[in-house]
């Protein structure tokens, strides 16, 4: 078994409550799960600019592992409302 997670930290547009900040987070998070992952919010939520997107993600493959963590950066870094700062990964093994 292989478990993947993947923490991408993005900064998100001219917001100006925490309310805005969920009506942009929420549609991110539910497309996500339309992937076949897990993701939520993980980093300080009173940030009204900055979110940090937790995603995990579990297979028998290293290589399906890697692959839907691409995806799921990729589809994150494609949306225009927000700009993707970094992004990182760890993949757990059975020798871990």
């Amino acid at each position: 078994m292989y478990v993947g997670a993947l923490e991408l930290d993005v900064l998100l547009g001219d917001l100006h409550s925490l309310k805005g900040k969920r009506s942009v987070i929420k549609p991110i998070l539910a497309d996500l799960k339309k992937l076949g992952v897990a993701s939520s919010e993980v980093g300080d939520p009173d940030l009204l600019r900055r979110a940090l997107i937790g995603i995990a993600a579990v297979s028998g493959d290293a290589g399906h592992v890697h692959a839907v963590l691409d995806t799921c950066e990729r589809h994150v870094a494609g949306r225009p409302e927000i700009e993707l700062l970094s992004a990182r990964r760890r993949i757990l093994g059975p020798e871990d």
